[in-house]
């Protein structure tokens, strides 16, 4: 049985693993988890680790060029999610480390989500919710119709699909930005980013994060949005230029946002940006279901299960500089 050591504090494990999955893992690997109560990093996570074959990874643990050049025993780091931005993947391979990734099996999860903040900015839900809550009664406002509205949806992969087929059966019209995929559905639009905000009334952002997105969402794209637009970010906090979207909502042309993501620590909404009365925001919650959870955690036990029984497991990023694979009788 693989020696694994599992990153994950007690929170992360709670919220991002689970039981089950620890269950299964433990069928097919010798599991070490992460007391310390704190997010491990470079020597540390590497002194840890020592002994083990696999680390698995929450987002909250980095793969640094450190513990790759300490672990001398690790062959494999697997993330549990689907951003490995904060893993050295080049320092990785240079130490023959196989970095994996798991599948986004959150689409459901994130597209409702995204459903429930449209409502709530259209409808005025949470504000209403807050007053009488705070014993108040509040003032009925007018809301607005979802049904008929134009959507624009930055980014089309599986999230934004499952969400175009969610507004299309709310009757939405659906537009879609994304340079590298054209939707096969004729009932759905495509253009280029500024045409789109142009001319939806609400805007969800999906778009992945990379060097080339950082910004997207500036000063000039917030401008050619048409007045009253709603926007909602689920997707990464470094693809919105916080001072231009605070901006568009004091000034214009914004109406509201929401948002799941920032720039604050673990990926969360910053809290100053959060508490604009325009402005509904949840603590990077985007995937935190049951079916969500357990989606990612059980990628890595496949994963795992595919190492120990000497087989290049799915996600692989790095396979070609893997040399440490052959530890375990795979060709890399």
């Amino acid at each position: 049985m693989l020696p694994v050591f599992l990153a994950h504090t007690d929170e992360m494990f709670h919220n991002y693993y689970g039981d089950d999955a620890l269950t299964a893992l433990g069928r097919v690997a010798r599991v070490r988890r992460n007391t310390t109560g704190r997010h491990l990093a470079g020597r540390e996570l590497a002194a840890a680790a020592a002994g083990c074959s696999v680390i698995i990874s929450d987002r909250m643990t980095p793969g640094e060029a450190e513990t790759f050049a300490q672990a001398s025993d690790l062959v494999a780091f697997l993330r549990c999610a689907v951003d490995i931005r904060t893993i050295d993947v080049p320092a990785a391979s240079a130490h023959g480390v196989l970095v994996t990734r798991a599948t986004p099996g959150f689409a459901d999860s994130v597209a409702e989500l995204a459903v429930g903040m449209m409502v709530d900015l259209a409808r005025g839900i949470g504000r209403a919710t807050a007053v009488y809550h705070r014993g108040d009664i509040p003032e009925p406002r007018t809301g607005r119709q979802l049904a008929g509205a134009t959507l624009g949806i930055l980014g089309y992969g599986v999230i934004g699909r499952r969400l175009a087929a969610i507004a299309k059966a709310m009757r939405m019209n659906v537009l879609v930005a994304d340079p590298y995929v054209e939707p096969d559905d004729p009932e759905i639009g495509h253009a280029a980013l500024h045409d789109v905000l142009a001319a939806s009334d609400v805007v969800v952002c999906l778009v992945v994060a990379t060097e080339e997105t950082e910004n997207l969402l500036d000063a000039r794209a917030f401008a050619v949005m048409r007045p009253g637009a709603l926007f909602v970010n689920l997707s990464r906090g470094n693809l919105v230029d916080e001072a231009a979207l605070r901006r568009a909502l004091d000034e214009g042309p914004l109406a509201g946002a929401a948002m799941d993501v920032g720039r604050a620590p673990d990926q969360m909404p910053s809290p100053a940006l959060a508490a604009h009365p325009k402005v509904i925001a949840t603590p990077h919650i985007g995937g935190l279901t049951p079916q969500a959870i357990a989606h990612q955690a059980f990628d890595t036990v496949r994963q795992v299960e595919a190492l120990a029984a000497g087989r290049l497991p799915s996600g692989a990023v790095n396979a070609d500089a893997a040399h440490r694979l052959a530890r375990l009788g795979i060709a890399a």
